[in-house]
């Protein structure tokens, strides 16, 4: 497995409770776009797969955008279903690509793994990652961990 170093990503606001509460889910004018995932909030990934696409309107070659939003959709999948805790997704558009990282609160670090015939769906997301992006890494951050994954807009 790839292990990569990127620019440190702050901390979600918690609440009292401990848990941080989904925010804003509209890129900003910046190019990046940053959702806060609620714990267990299965409805966020169609919700982060929409503010991708948006994000992504008018970049990559043909077919970047939807790659994009598959691999969105299996790392906010992996740190919902995976991880007790609420996540933190950041997606960046810059002159070098998309960067998306999903950030979770939980240091247990995810293993790809050859999927069971038995298994249906399960044990493929990290191989998608894999196999489609143009780098992809975990990074251990004070608290958790950070996957991520980059695209090159003009990758064929």
């Amino acid at each position: 497995m790839a292990i990569g170093a990127s620019s440190a990503t702050p901390q979600a606001p918690r609440s009292p409770q401990g848990h941080a509460a989904r925010t804003g889910e509209n890129p900003d004018d910046t190019g990046q776009l940053r959702c806060h995932l609620g714990r267990a909030d299965l409805a966020a990934i169609p919700e982060a797969r929409h503010a991708l696409r948006e994000l992504l309107r008018n970049w990559g070659k043909p077919g970047r955008s939807a790659i994009a939003e598959l691999l969105t959709s299996e790392l906010v999948t992996n740190a919902l279903l995976h991880t007790d805790d609420d996540a933190v997704l950041t997606a960046t558009v810059g002159p070098d690509g998309l960067r998306v990282e999903v950030r979770d609160f939980v240091p247990q670090l995810p293993t790809p793994r050859a999927p069971h015939p038995d298994d249906g769906t399960h044990g493929r997301g990290l191989l998608l990652v894999q196999s489609l992006a143009d780098a992809w890494g975990v990074r251990r951050h004070g608290i958790g961990k950070a996957v991520w994954f980059e695209l090159d807009a003009d990758a064929a």
